[in-house]
């Protein structure tokens, strides 16, 4: 077991470096980064600044050993040596030391961007968790009673209603959720972020629930359908049936054998679908102004932040490399099979 995660750390490691290759490519290989981080009221002078600071006059291949460079020790804003060392006499405190793992430096935020992702992260990584409890607890198992139920009014009903809510838009159930369960109906407060530091669990809990609910009602009708499907399959399955005839009660049949084997693809959704809210979840943050990582990008893009947007891409393609890494582990705890492959 210790050795199959191994190497699969290793082939997430790799994949890490490579991804983060064609990222810094599409990115500074597309046109010029200095006019794109300069702005739209770009003027010459500003863009010569923008140039120094980030070090864009160097060759692509310098540049890219800069950044892996500040993801292992950090590194120092201005690139230019002679800019710094001449800056760091008349004002000490425009040149930026950016830790590693250094992502960049927002020149339009005057923050690097790990203070910005830092800043915006708690929103987006509450509300990606919280709504992921939601929808695997009730999405598996509302699905495994659907399937318990097969073709009985429960089975029916579940089916229709997860069908229309798989339907609607993220938007549409949140702006019903707002407006007529935390506004019209007042049955919740109005929906505003308090972290645990300062409400507490149950003020962050509750903070949370609307929006969390908004994102766990669309993937749960998805995992409703999907483990009804899974667990309608397994049941079907030879060994299922010795079980049966061994005599083992219906409950032990059904969750320690059924439910087991119907996991493994659920695995691969479930750590995929995290680590695609990790990457923010912009529409549900948007309607209910909550200020994560969605907001971060939308204004990153409106201002043309190349190091912010660069960052969160890479932030993201970690989040789903790391999601694999440990469904992976999972999928050879759950199956031991996988171990042998």
């Amino acid at each position: 077991m210790i050795a199959f995660a191994i190497r699969r750390i290793l082939v997430g490691i790799v994949m890490l470096l490579a991804m983060v290759l064609v990222v810094f490519i599409l990115f500074f290989a597309a046109g010029n980064p200095a006019r794109d981080v300069c702005g739209k009221f770009c003027t010459p002078e500003k863009l010569k600044q923008v140039t120094q600071v980030y070090g864009y006059d160097q060759p692509i291949s310098e540049q890219f050993g800069l950044f892996m460079k500040g993801l292992v020790v950090g590194r120092d804003y201005p690139v230019d040596d002679k800019y710094r060392e001449a800056l760091a006499k008349s004002n000490p405190d425009l040149v930026i030391h950016c830790p590693a793992p250094c992502l960049g430096y927002s020149q339009h935020d005057a923050l690097t961007v790990n203070q910005d992702i830092v800043k915006y992260a708690p929103v987006t990584l509450s509300l990606s968790i919280y709504s992921f409890v939601l929808w695997i607890f009730f999405g598996v198992l509302i699905g495994v009673l659907a399937a318990v139920f097969k073709g009985r009014a429960l089975d029916r009903i579940t089916v229709g209603i997860t069908l229309v809510v798989y339907a609607l838009p993220t938007f549409f159930i949140g702006t019903f959720l707002l407006q007529f369960v935390a506004i019209k109906w007042r049955l919740v407060p109005y929906p505003s972020y308090v972290s645990i530091a300062d409400g507490g669990v149950i003020g962050w809990f509750s903070s949370l629930f609307l929006p969390a609910l908004t994102l766990a009602l669309f993937y749960m009708a998805a995992y409703v359908r999907i483990t009804r499907a899974f667990v309608l399959e397994s049941l079907t399955e030879d060994y299922i049936r010795t079980a049966r005839a061994k005599g083992l009660r219906t409950r032990v049949v059904l969750f320690k054998h059924g439910l087991r084997a119907a996991l493994t693809p659920l695995l691969s959704m479930a750590g995929l679908d995290f680590a695609a809210l990790l990457a923010g979840a912009v529409i549900t943050e948007s309607v209910f102004n909550y200020q994560g990582l969605g907001l971060l990008a939308v204004t990153a893009n409106k201002n043309s932040d190349l190091p912010v947007l660069i960052g969160l891409v890479i932030v993201a393609g970690a989040a789903v490399i790391l999601a694999n890494i440990i469904v992976d582990i999972l999928y050879a705890y759950v199956d031991p099979r996988v171990r042998l492959r």
